[in-house]
């Protein structure tokens, strides 16, 4: 088996996913855990570049399985039914190898519970057998520990139609900033992706965005690559950061007001309406959003038609119908 599946086009975003979840038939019986979201609907819009970090170090299909075992604070990786057998170096050592290759891809599907793969919550076992979900895969920790940035997800959370909503959404500012990191970082460009992620930003954390404003906004004298660095770091944890239908609805809000000049008394009060039911968990985001977009089509505003937060992500994923 080809352990990492080469890019489809070039046009599509890039995304890391364990292999099991597109249905190859990796897994320790020979099975797969293929995600039909993933695998359907996903990879309309994204190139996958499938891994699976058992086959990669050598091991047999079918295969015995693996966990992950608490010896005195020392997490090792070993055979559940021979535990004499120890794999913790080698998948530490390819999770290594790939993490410092990862520059294509803009986020990571892991495959949960795995002892190689899991992201969070995987069991460890006590020498006594008892488990308890505290664990990460060796595979997905040297991914996380070495690309910070890199927005990841677990398959089974993205059934969570917020957290589904807000990976998808930190993939493509990710591949946002690194296209403007490829164009060169300046002052401006900075301001610029500032600007455009306003509103967005606003949805998750309104003092980090004021935070990161005045920083911005003193950059005379600093280096301005140091400083990017840190920017990025802080934008990307903030947006892990669940937006609530509260700041939702502040957001919409303010972008209500710039139409006060173009609405009628009606067309607003439909906006209004829209946005308190969706404030009252009656409506889906979706539905203010849409009636925002109808009236900006309207009347165009350059600032708004700039905003990312309008369209983060292609409709057609449908990632706001349920939040």
């Amino acid at each position: 088996m080809n352990n990492e599946i080469e890019l489809m086009s070039n046009h599509k975003i890039a995304i890391g996913v364990s292999a099991c979840l597109l249905g190859a038939k990796v897994r320790f019986d020979g099975g797969h855990k293929r995600n039909s979201y993933i695998d359907d609907l996903l990879s309309e819009h994204f190139d996958f570049v499938s891994y699976c970090p058992e086959v990669a170090i050598g091991m047999t299909i079918p295969r015995e399985p693996i966990r992950l075992v608490n010896f005195s604070g020392d997490i090792r990786v070993r055979g559940s039914r021979n535990p004499d057998v120890d794999y913790s170096e080698q998948l530490s050592a390819y999770g290594n190898k790939v993490a410092g290759s990862l520059q294509h891809l803009r986020g990571f599907i892991f495959k949960k519970d795995s002892p190689s793969c899991g992201m969070e919550r995987v069991k460890v076992y006590a020498e006594n057998g008892h488990p308890e979900r505290n664990g990460t895969g060796f595979f997905a920790s040297e991914i996380m520990k070495q690309n910070p940035l890199l927005p990841v997800e677990e398959e089974g959370r993205l059934n969570d139609h917020v957290l589904r909503e807000n990976f998808i959404n930190r993939v493509f500012v990710y591949d946002r900033w690194i296209e403007l990191a490829q164009s060169g970082i300046s002052k401006s460009n900075l301001l610029d992706f500032h600007t455009r992620h306003k509103y967005l930003l606003l949805a998750h954390n309104q003092q980090v965005y004021r935070n990161l404003g005045r920083k911005l906004a003193a950059l005379d004298g600093v280096n301005i690559d140091e400083f990017a660095q840190q920017y990025i770091a802080d934008v990307m944890a903030v947006l892990k950061q669940r937006a609530n239908r509260k700041t939702h609805v502040n957001v919409l809000q303010h972008l209500l007001g710039f139409l006060r000049s173009c609405l009628d008394g009606d067309d607003r009060a439909e906006v209004l309406n829209a946005i308190k039911a969706y404030g009252k968990g009656e409506y889906p985001l979706i539905v203010p959003i849409t009636l925002l977009r109808h009236h900006f089509r309207r009347n165009p505003h350059h600032f708004v038609n700039r905003q990312v937060y309008l369209n983060p992500h292609p409709g057609e994923l449908m990632l706001r119908n349920n939040i």
